[in-house]
């Protein structure tokens, strides 16, 4: 479920009481995570970021790619850990006004 919080979005995934860490969600074809937090960004800085990442040798959780490819909320995404563990996401719009427009249902 995806709110918007001051301009930012806020997913929330439900979660069984008794899900231990390291639990994922399925998201278009990706384990996702959770829990996790993210950072959106245009579509070109999230490609400068994934290229600097990338450069660096860190490793990803879930590789750069397009998510939604050709459905309305279309946008790259990739996931790394921190030094502590906690899940990061950072996903990038071309058109960041479609951040909390729906892709398909069935996609989620």
């Amino acid at each position: 479920m995806d709110f918007d919080f001051y301009g930012h979005q806020l997913v929330c995934h439900r979660v069984p009481a008794e899900a231990p860490r390291g639990h994922v969600a399925p998201v278009d074809g990706d384990a996702v995570p959770v829990p996790h937090c993210g950072v959106v960004l245009s579509l070109t800085a999230w490609r400068q970021l994934a290229e600097r990442l990338r450069a660096s040798g860190v490793a990803f959780r879930i590789e750069p790619r397009l998510r939604f490819a050709g459905e309305v909320g279309e946008q790259g995404t990739f996931f790394v850990e921190d030094p502590s563990g906690n899940v990061l996401e950072f996903k990038g719009f071309a058109d960041l006004s479609q951040l909390f427009e729906r892709a398909s249902s069935t996609r989620r």
